[in-house]
């Protein structure tokens, strides 16, 4: 099973630039071992489960609630049966089509 979680997760209260805190949330993800890609708007995580996806976010929230006294969240999910990779692969696909799309 492929399980694509795309979030973003960061604090309210803690003024503009909030590098730092989501420095922390990228960091905790990478070291769980999940797939991810970072963009400028979230980050996209791939796991073979729900509970191991929901698992990293609230990780994630723990990372961020001792300094933080808010914290926004958006969550989506394409959870799909007898596939894996799916993360890669959705990229392929398209630029099997027209050509690289990261450049």
């Amino acid at each position: 099973m492929s399980v694509l979680l795309e979030f973003a997760m960061f604090p309210t209260n803690k003024g503009e630039s909030i590098s730092p805190y989501v420095s922390k949330i990228i960091k905790q993800i990478r070291d769980s071992g999940a797939t991810y890609q970072l963009t400028a708007m979230g980050t996209i995580i791939e796991t073979e489960t729900l509970p191991e996806a929901l698992a990293i976010v609230q990780q994630c929230y723990n990372v961020l609630e001792p300094d933080c006294d808010r914290v926004y969240s958006s969550l989506k999910f394409d959870i799909r049966k007898g596939k894996s990779d799916c993360l890669s692969k959705k990229i392929k696909s398209v630029e099997n089509i027209i050509g690289e799309v990261n450049k």
